[in-house]
């Protein structure tokens, strides 16, 4: 049984509006970009008592490459949420940078927000992992995307962890 079927989709919200709802339940469908163009995959997000559920499965990441004298590592991948809700790819050799910086809504430092979340290991190019988050709730990062990176964040490094080039994007919706 999926994990993600037994929960509704909305709450309702305290209003003078009794019919607004909000979303308890959101995803975003991750495309490759020049740099990966197999990677695929979903990341879900489920509020939960106190919280929120990532779930994240990927296929058709880059093999591992141990870094050298002359290149970045590649993998693992460091795996955020970005500020903008926008997957143009632009610059082929930089692409997705219209997705803007770490989604960071507290201002702290890097390693530390709500935007950061765990490397993801690529198993023979597949990985799936599941967190929980009392950071924010699903609706917060409806209209932000997910940026699956080339290199590991190392969570230290200002603002946003040296996690090198951009391979994967997907706009997080409702749902």
């Amino acid at each position: 049984m999926h994990p993600f079927t037994h929960h509704e989709h909305y709450v309702p919200v305290a209003s003078s509006d009794s019919s607004r709802r909000v979303p308890t339940r959101a995803f975003a469908h991750i495309q490759g970009g020049p740099l990966a163009p197999h990677l695929r995959g979903v990341v879900m997000f489920v509020d939960v008592p106190h919280g929120t559920e990532v779930f994240v499965e990927v296929a058709g990441l880059p093999p591992y490459q141990p870094a050298s004298a002359h290149r970045q590592p590649i993998g693992p991948h460091g795996f955020h949420i970005h500020e903008h809700g926008s997957c143009a790819v632009g610059n082929p050799n930089n692409p997705f940078q219209a997705a803007g910086e770490h989604w960071n809504p507290t201002h702290q430092p890097h390693g530390n927000h709500a935007g950061d979340f765990p490397v993801l290991v690529s198993n023979n190019g597949y990985a799936r992992m599941s967190f929980f988050t009392n950071r924010f709730r699903a609706a917060d990062v409806i209209g932000k995307t997910i940026i699956i990176h080339q290199n590991p964040d190392d969570y230290r490094t200002q603002p946003a962890g040296n996690s090198g080039n951009r391979l994967a994007c997907g706009v997080i919706q409702a749902g």
